[in-house]
């Protein structure tokens, strides 16, 4: 049976756990993880450099995605980025071929004592340039160069024999470069240990290939020289100054980039005017029989459904209730002496049951709040949504959770009030954000499911649904937890697209919205009173959120999506 779109994101996200396990296991740095399937520092993104270790998390085996991880912690122990900057050349297939040297260096620095990563990494090359060499890009002469001298390079410095698949194919093209470069292969092998003596080495070999491919495409015509782009480009996949491709198959990822309006500003993010905004109970917003017309139809669909609410209250107390000192027991074998007991021990010499202990109790004191994008696209969604919230917030409530559940959206769509506000003034130039932000509450943390249940109804109210502007959001949100008393606070992002706004695109750029959203879940996420977590609903929001988790809502509310949702809250997903 072929595996769902979300079993695939399920899959890549555990896949991408272990590994920056490993990573962080392997470096003694607790600040590596994967997100989107980028490996990052902190909130800093690590490019990876080197064509074979570009993995595929739902396709490549899991032996594959751990040589990865092995390679990239080998290049973080054993090469200083500083020298390599300073000695990386400019030209990109240079740049490509130094960045690959480079890599292969440090694969040689594994461990004695560790000779399954040295497997691991043999193993990768060996599949990788299989994989290569079965494309069919090795048929024109630039991809037979660069396969070449990779099979080269990867053999003179590992003192193994090149590929055998391959090693007819290269032959010829190996006999002409043996006599260019064959001092510059002894060097590398020579001072592999060595960054700084092995990098005149490797830029001799760049500067070889380089100039060979400029002569190659000089003399290509039109259509040979773009099949001969292709062979380039699938050799240089992942490389930072190339393009990372979208996936075609599978969960989506939330697109992001970098806004130049919001680096200029110093990370500074702007709003116009926040007369215009508003915080309002949404159930204020929906006719009394229009919201018992949407409670009836909610009603009937979870009934359909059957959630078990039971086993998801005991699923989410196994993870968030801990022991809390709850008075004594008496009559204990064991413990402290009971004072009050001791005449027994005159009149029964033989009663064991003289003492008491402590007693504990499970006690969830925590606050859950689900912040909802209440955007246009999510209207498609909602209804599914909903009745998950609901069915989670019922469940807190059976082990003693607060929880709340808030939306957001915006007053108007293309800007409103403030937009046009602008507008009059001669469109004074870096106006930050130009809508007005409409927050929902439609359960407050101290209001009781039951008295708040026709309110959650006015989620299915399809007008309520603009614009999203996620950042202000998930800052109000955190201010409302960090008003709580509860000593774990936990905030739940469920979203179906990145924060959207055409006025303050078109006004800013398009990532200003993005990367203060960005900005926002880093600082809070470094402040450490609340945890944040996103749930893509058909989407992967891991560029934004580390612990993340994407659903595909086309399908049931089964037993699985609440078991996946109950691992995330634990931490068991981007940690």
């Amino acid at each position: 049976m072929t595996p769902s779109a979300q079993q695939l994101a399920q899959r890549q996200q555990k896949v991408e756990e272990l590994c920056a396990a490993t990573l962080r296991a392997l470096t003694g740095d607790a600040d590596l993880h994967y997100r989107g399937r980028h490996l990052y520092r902190g909130e800093t993104r690590l490019p990876i450099h080197a064509p074979h270790l570009h993995i595929d998390p739902e396709q490549d085996a899991l032996a594959d995605c751990r040589a990865a991880a092995d390679g990239m912690a080998l290049r973080l122990l054993h090469s200083d980025p500083a020298l390599h900057r300073r000695l990386c050349p400019d030209d990109p297939i240079e740049r490509l071929v130094f960045e690959l040297l480079e890599q292969l260096r440090v694969e040689t620095r594994v461990p004695a004592d560790m000779p399954g990563m040295a497997d691991n990494l043999r193993h990768r090359f060996e599949n990788w340039s299989r994989a290569f060499h079965r494309s069919g890009l090795t048929e024109g002469s630039i991809g037979m160069l660069l396969y070449c001298v990779a099979q080269m390079c990867w053999s003179r410095l590992t003192a193994r024999p090149v590929l055998e698949e391959t090693e007819d194919t290269i032959e010829s093209m190996r006999v002409t470069l043996v006599g260019a470069l064959g001092g510059a292969l002894a060097g590398i092998r020579r001072h592999r240990d060595d960054q700084q003596a092995f990098g005149p080495h490797a830029l001799a070999i760049a500067r070889l290939v380089g100039e060979r491919v400029r002569a190659a495409r000089a003399a290509a015509e039109d259509d040979d020289e773009a099949a001969e782009d292709e062979a380039r480009h699938g050799f240089a996949l992942l490389l930072d100054f190339d393009q990372d491709e979208g996936d075609d198959d599978g969960m989506a990822t939330a697109a992001t980039g970098t806004s130049k309006v919001f680096e200029e500003a110093a990370l500074a993010y702007r709003v116009y005017t926040t007369r215009f905004d508003r915080e309002v109970a949404a159930g204020r917003l929906v006719r009394r029989a229009l919201l018992d017309e949407y409670r009836e139809r909610l009603d009937k669909r979870l009934a359909e459904q059957a959630i078990n609410l039971p086993r998801l209250a005991r699923l989410l107390g196994a993870v968030l209730a801990e022991p809390h000192r709850d008075g004594w027991r008496f009559g204990e074998e064991e413990g402290r002496i009971d004072g009050r007991r001791l005449a027994q021990l005159v009149s029964s010499p033989t009663e064991r049951r003289l003492f008491c202990r402590e007693q504990y109790k499970p006690t969830a004191d925590c606050v859950v709040s689900f912040l909802i994008d209440c955007s246009g696209s999510m209207k498609h969604h909602i209804e599914p949504v909903t009745m998950m919230t609901e069915s989670l917030i019922r469940a807190l409530e059976m082990i003693g959770a607060r929880s709340e559940l808030l939306g957001f959206t915006t007053g108007a769509w293309n800007g409103g009030r403030p937009y046009r506000e602008w507008m009059s003034h001669g469109r004074p130039p870096g106006p930050g954000r130009l809508n007005e932000v409409c927050h929902l509450v439609f359960k407050s943390a101290d209001r009781h499911w039951r008295r708040a249940r026709t309110d959650i109804a006015a989620l299915l109210k399809p007008d309520l649904f603009r614009e999203g502007i996620d950042g202000e959001a998930v800052d109000w949100a955190c201010n409302r937890l960090l008003a709580r008393s509860e000593t774990r606070r936990i905030l739940v992002v469920i979203s179906d697209g990145c924060p959207a706004d055409s006025a303050t695109g078109l006004a800013n750029d398009g990532f200003y919205l993005d990367n203060h959203l960005k900005d926002v879940v880093a600082r809070r996420t470094r402040e450490g009173e609340v945890e944040i977590l996103g749930l893509g609903v058909g989407l992967d929001l891991s560029p934004f959120y580390r612990r993340s988790l994407a659903t595909d809502m086309s399908q049931a509310l089964d037993g699985a999506l609440f078991q996946d949702i109950v691992t995330l809250i634990a931490g068991g997903h981007r940690r």
